[in-house]
């Protein structure tokens, strides 16, 4: 079954030039766009879409709020949200992370980077490999500053938890996950599994922004 995928961004350019890229893609049928916020939130309840790119900045209502209202809303199947900016850093990227937003790309990145970055989060994973995403990240917390009390709910974890954590942080895939602790990648499947229910967290993206406010990682 094909990875749909829904556009929202105020440039018409950008909406047809991602939607055409996409759509060419055997696997990714794109099934709507909208070219500000309020329309993405309501067609994409009506859609259901797999997964949405969203503009940070979008007349209306932003990217931001946007993301927000969609991934609190109660809707019967999982949207993942890739932001879309043309700032590398960005604290309302930062914010969407926090939200559970599942990542966020460049609009300049290059065309297989996107494409690649649809697939990733649609398959579940954060799109953190990109250097920038772990840029954002540490140079936002380092400058709000760590957490001088780690959150509690940290002790849940067992040692080995507390282990794939540190390494979801670092942006590793389960695949990298299990190859690094000599793990089945199903065995790394259950345990970020354990770890988000634990942490009461949606996405991996939101396990990387504890990971470093909680001083769990510190940036580099």
């Amino acid at each position: 079954m094909a990875t749909t995928v829904f556009i929202a961004d105020d440039q018409a350019m950008v909406r047809q030039g991602f939607g055409a890229l996409l759509g060419a893609q055997p696997d990714i049928s794109v099934i709507g766009d909208a070219d500000n916020g309020r329309t993405a939130v309501s067609e994409v309840a009506r859609l259901l879409p797999d997964v949405v790119l969203m503009d940070v900045r979008m007349p209306e209502m932003n990217g931001l709020d946007a993301a927000r209202a969609i991934l609190s809303a109660s809707l019967p199947s999982p949207v993942r949200i890739l932001m879309l900016t043309t700032f590398d850093i960005d604290d309302y990227v930062y914010e969407a992370l926090a939200l559970g937003a599942s990542g966020f790309m460049l609009k300049d990145a290059p065309a297989e980077e996107l494409i690649r970055g649809v697939r990733v989060v649609a398959a579940g994973e954060a799109l953190l490999a990109p250097s920038v995403t772990r840029r954002l990240i540490a140079d936002v917390t380092s400058r709000r500053g760590a957490r001088r009390h780690p959150s509690p709910r940290l002790s849940d974890l067992t040692p080995r938890e507390r282990e794939v954590l540190e390494l979801i942080a670092t942006g590793m895939s389960n695949s990298e996950i299990a190859g690094t602790l000599f793990l089945a990648e199903q065995t790394v499947k259950t345990h970020v599994g354990k770890v988000l229910a634990k942490l009461g967290l949606r996405d991996r993206a939101q396990a990387v922004v504890l990971a470093y406010e909680t001083g769990v990682v510190t940036p580099k």
